[in-house]
């Protein structure tokens, strides 16, 4: 008897001493000797046993019942909540933006230990929720504590072309009503600002200041309206940068570069980037007859597509498709679709006459490194200075206040990158809001565990091709 309580304790020795170790590596990892105060309770757990730590299992009927499914209920969120946070996470691709490379109903497995982890800006938040709690339709998170940006150690940095889960940038600011959550707020008060202002000045007819002056009033126009307004928009409400929605995109320009498009191509100081294999742009045509299942399936045509083209009278396509519904004279007249508004690319308030195919040049912020700011290019730069890097941005008589001092020059405290879906003409991305902050990188995805047809249904739906199929392999 005393020989196998012995083996025992030797037993919970050695356990404790692997988990210990096991701590305080992650410990060492993650950088917060914090931890260090859990260790007297996991030696507790496995060798002085003083704590009951499940007291109800010395309990009778329903007590015992119930509490036997808290227990596993609260220990399986609690790893979900530490795993999710620390290693790998599930997303789904909800639009056609990185069409035809990712497809709608691609369910990725993302890595977050690919670029490093962040400690989470909210750490008081319901596990497999991003903000917001089903059903009750309330925060999921609890704003206090709210800890300043840090990155644990990864594989390495963002990669050129690598395809990137982060944080919506422009999700800073939103619209509480449910039909205008997803909305990008910024935008939609400029729309609604410009519908104020019809009889609007061409702005390269006015000098930097008073131009600056119009975007404002267009843009408070706009937030005016939706303010009286507040039945239809519900209240104007802000979000932490990692409860932002999850948006997954193609980077296509690193910290450092200057990126410019020229008709439709990126540049990057000046060397044309390759073009993802599987790119789409929109393209006008007409039918000659219904497609049928067979080529839709082998095109990667979706009925979204065919909607695009009866609504709008065009269609996304990559060049086989394209190519393919000429050879087989499925259609009349097809070409690329170049028309583009220029009143929402970003931006917003500069107006430089960019297209969503026709865009900069433009310089991707880097962190460390200095740049010249003044009235040509503030309106660039103004929102990584003041939102991201939290600095008070003022301008008064066509000078530049940061923290209450005139700025002629900004070094920036983040790497920032540059987005863009693979469907390009429909893809809601950085030429449309800007760099996104390193601080807002989530993951990588590393494959696909499973994806399936919206447009069909059982196991036809399923892309049986696409399943267990690594993304690093989709250029």
């Amino acid at each position: 008897m005393v020989k196998k309580k012995e083996l025992n304790m030797k037993k919970q020795w050695a356990k404790f001493i692997i988990v210990l170790v096991l701590y305080l590596l992650f410990l060492y990892w993650v950088k917060s000797w914090w931890g260090l105060l859990v260790i007297p309770f996991i030696y507790d757990v496995y060798i002085t046993k003083k704590i009951k730590w499940q007291w109800w299992k010395e309990s009778e009927g329903p007590v015992k019942w119930v509490m036997s499914w808290v227990d596993a209920l609260v220990f399986a969120l609690v790893a979900v909540y530490f795993i999710n946070l620390f290693f790998f996470q599930n997303y789904v691709i909800p639009s056609s933006s990185l069409e035809k490379s990712l497809l709608t109903g691609d369910y990725l497995f993302v890595s977050k230990v690919s670029y490093g982890p962040r400690i989470p800006q909210t750490p008081l938040t319901m596990p497999l929720t991003q903000h917001t709690l089903p059903v009750v339709e309330c925060k999921s998170y609890i704003e206090w504590p709210q800890w300043d940006y840090r990155r644990v150690k990864g594989f390495g940095p963002v990669q050129l072309n690598d395809i990137v889960v982060f944080n919506y940038p422009a999700g800073d600011t939103l619209c509480s009503s449910l039909k205008y959550q997803a909305f990008d707020f910024y935008r939609l008060c400029y729309e609604i600002g410009y519908q104020r202002y019809p009889q609007r000045p061409d702005p390269d007819s006015l000098d930097a200041g008073v131009r600056r002056q119009l975007f404002e009033a267009i843009y408070q126009g706009g937030r005016q309206f939706i303010e009286e307004n507040l039945q239809e928009y519900g209240e104007i409400i802000t979000r932490p940068a990692d409860r932002r929605e999850n948006y997954v995109k193609r980077c296509v320009g690193l910290p450092g570069q200057t990126l410019q498009i020229k008709d439709h191509i990126v540049y990057l100081d000046g060397k044309a980037n390759k073009e993802p294999d599987n790119v789409q742009y929109t393209y006008r045509m007409k039918l000659k007859q219904n497609l049928s299942d067979e080529v839709m399936k082998d095109l990667g045509i979706t009925m979204e597509d065919l909607m695009s083209l009866n609504t709008l009278g065009y269609m996304p396509l990559t060049k086989r498709a394209a190519d393919e519904l000429k050879r087989q004279q499925l259609v009349e007249g097809i070409e690329l679709n170049t028309e583009a508004e220029e009143w929402d690319i970003y931006p917003l308030n500069g107006n430089l006459h960019w297209t969503r195919d026709n865009y900069g040049p433009i310089w991707i912020p880097k962190k460390g490194e200095k740049i010249a700011i003044n009235m040509d290019n503030i309106a660039i730069y103004e929102r990584p200075i003041r939102t991201y890097e939290g600095n008070q941005l003022e301008i008064k008589d066509n000078k530049i206040f940061i923290n209450g001092q005139e700025a002629k020059e900004y070094t920036f405290k983040l790497d920032y990158y540059w987005m863009m879906g693979d469907n390009r003409h429909n893809s809601l991305d950085s030429r449309y809001w800007g760099f996104v902050p390193e601080d807002h990188i989530v993951g990588k995805p590393i494959f696909i565990w499973w994806s399936s047809d919206p447009d069909r249904s059982g196991f036809s739906g399923v892309r049986w091709n696409r399943l267990f199929r690594f993304v690093d392999n989709i250029k």
